[in-house]
């Protein structure tokens, strides 16, 4: 049977600390903390040493109805109790692969990758949310293992869990986990035009279709027109959902 020790891989076990270890945490969760209350995004450090979250924000997505403190002090139970069997399992299989595709990279390119994907939620009324994690290095140790990892957690904007993918800060490449034939695709990343990277900056800000066309001096049917090719690139059906893909992916 599964319990907490199986998120945590022996590809990445974190024994005794260093000094050296130890000196690079100095009040950083203060940071962390002012991130969370400017961007209101939900977050949570991992502590791969103590085998647990380190810190909570208070953005009630991935709450489910606790405090930031209760599922602070739940850690890795949270998910044992409120992710469904099926994606329980994924979870656990995105945990052995990504941290044996990590232990391939060079220690001193590790703290650059990134991790994301997708699972469900159930809440107390038993409904499932699906819930997009991105999950980054902060500290690690001198041996090279993830100390410390910070974790941000949005709506999804697929249609069902997976969606793995490992990417490098700054390279255009992205690494794709195939579930069915258990292999990691590499992929280019999607690339928009500045027209199109245009567009959904003016989104984000919340302008109209037609406010759009008055801001780049197009009909509103170029804009619509434009807006389609973002949503194909992206494999999405909405703007909420382009904004949220475009931001996660870095691209604007």
């Amino acid at each position: 049977m599964s319990d907490v020790n199986s998120f945590f891989s022996s590809n990445n076990t974190v024994g005794k600390l260093s000094h050296q270890d130890l000196s690079q945490t100095a009040n950083y969760i203060k940071v962390i903390e002012a991130f969370a209350r400017t961007s209101n995004q939900s977050i949570y450090v991992i502590d791969y040493q103590k085998k647990g979250f380190e810190y909570v924000s208070n953005n009630p997505l991935f709450l489910n109805g606790h405090t930031a403190e209760e599922v602070l002090a739940m850690g890795y139970e949270f998910y044992f109790k409120y992710v469904p069997a099926d994606d329980l399992e994924l979870l656990l299989k995105i945990n052995t692969v990504g941290f044996a595709f990590y232990d391939q990279i060079p220690e001193e390119e590790r703290s650059h990758y990134s991790i994301s994907y997708d699972f469900h939620i159930q809440n107390r009324e038993g409904n499932q949310i699906l819930i997009h994690q991105k999950l980054t290095p902060i500290y690690l140790t001198e041996s090279g293992k993830i100390w410390k990892a910070l974790c941000i957690v949005s709506l999804s904007t697929h249609q069902k869990s997976g969606n793995i993918t490992i990417s490098k800060e700054g390279s255009g490449v992205v690494h794709c986990y195939d579930l069915e034939k258990a292999y990691w695709q590499k992929i280019e990343q999607v690339a928009l035009t500045e027209r199109e990277k245009e567009i959904i900056q003016y989104s984000i800000r919340g302008y109209s279709i037609t406010e759009i066309g008055e801001k780049v001096f197009l009909s509103p049917d170029t804009v619509k027109f434009h807006r389609r090719k973002i949503f194909e690139k992206l494999e999405v059906n909405s703007i909420t959902e382009a904004i949220l893909m475009a931001t996660n992916l870095k691209i604007v």
